[in-house]
């Protein structure tokens, strides 16, 4: 994998810790997560106009992807009501890429070098650390693992609509506009349309700024799934665990078990094996 992509996909692993945390740091996870998927929206409209409609083709792909973007935040917020943020984020972060890198050679006929496979898991292996130290919980896990599947599917869809559409750019952004229109949706359906914009409200920049740390994160993934193996930058930009590590230290002052540190050696690793791949 070139140097470029690799650096490009660690810094959009930066920006997804970084929305992650202001969910995280929010009153209501739900509506917070909906309030950033609508604030990528608002961030892409104002490029729409300088840059070309992704090819036809590729539309069946961002319907697609807008339905599996609205099952991952519903079980996002449902797997982190039933257990641990410790142990929910790794599963579904470091299940998803052991995923693709099973299936990708049957399902996108890409054939992994043993450097690239041996970093995809050594990655997946970092991340998956750090769910021994949460706490076990069934019910969470399982949550987990379906979404990690949600994960893994929604990446082979934008990342074969990306290739197909002519401009990775253009397909993430028109891409991101349903997906809010089906949170908040289903949001006012269960709560109440008064309660959904008392909280948009109080809380609209935070969608605005996670937003745009979202789709941002995600456009550079797409992009670099144009250049490199699908499987690979889907487990390098798992690496992201080790933003939200430094992140949960130094902002939310959460202390690190000795796991977490040896999560961060496996990950860098298996990212040096990747580079050398």
């Amino acid at each position: 994998m070139p140097l470029d992509v690799i650096l490009l996909v660690l810094f959009g692993a930066l920006l997804h810790a970084t929305w992650n945390a202001i969910i995280k740091a929010g009153s209501d996870k739900s509506l917070d997560a909906a309030l950033i998927s609508a604030g990528g929206a608002v961030s892409a409209l104002p490029f729409l106009p300088f840059l070309p409609l992704p090819d036809a083709s590729a539309w069946p792909f961002i319907g697609a992807s807008a339905i599996l973007q609205f099952a991952y935040f519903q079980l996002v917020a449902a797997a982190y009501r039933a257990g641990d943020i410790g142990l929910v984020y790794p599963l579904m972060r470091g299940c998803a890429p052991l995923l693709i890198a099973a299936t990708s050679g049957f399902i996108l006929k890409e054939n992994l070098s043993g450097g690239a496979l041996a970093g995809t898991m050594t990655i997946s292996a970092g991340v998956l650390t750090l769910a021994l130290e949460a706490r076990r919980g069934s019910r969470a896990v399982i949550l987990s693992l379906a979404n990690a599947c949600v994960i893994a599917s929604y990446t082979y869809v934008d990342g074969i609509g990306a290739r197909i559409s002519g401009n990775a750019i253009s397909y993430t952004l028109w891409m991101s506009l349903l997906p809010p229109v089906l949170l908040f949706s289903w949001a006012a359906s269960q709560r109440g349309a008064f309660a959904v914009m008392r909280h948009v409200r109080r809380n609209w920049w935070r969608g605005l700024i996670g937003g745009a740390g979202s789709i941002a994160s995600y456009g550079l993934a797409l992009w670099a799934m144009t250049k490199a193996p699908v499987a690979t930058v889907a487990a390098l930009r798992e690496t992201a665990i080790l933003f939200a590590l430094v992140i949960s230290i130094t902002v939310f002052k959460e202390k690190a078990s000795i796991w977490r540190y040896v999560a961060g050696v496996v990950i860098a690793i298996g990212g040096l094996l990747l580079r050398l791949a």
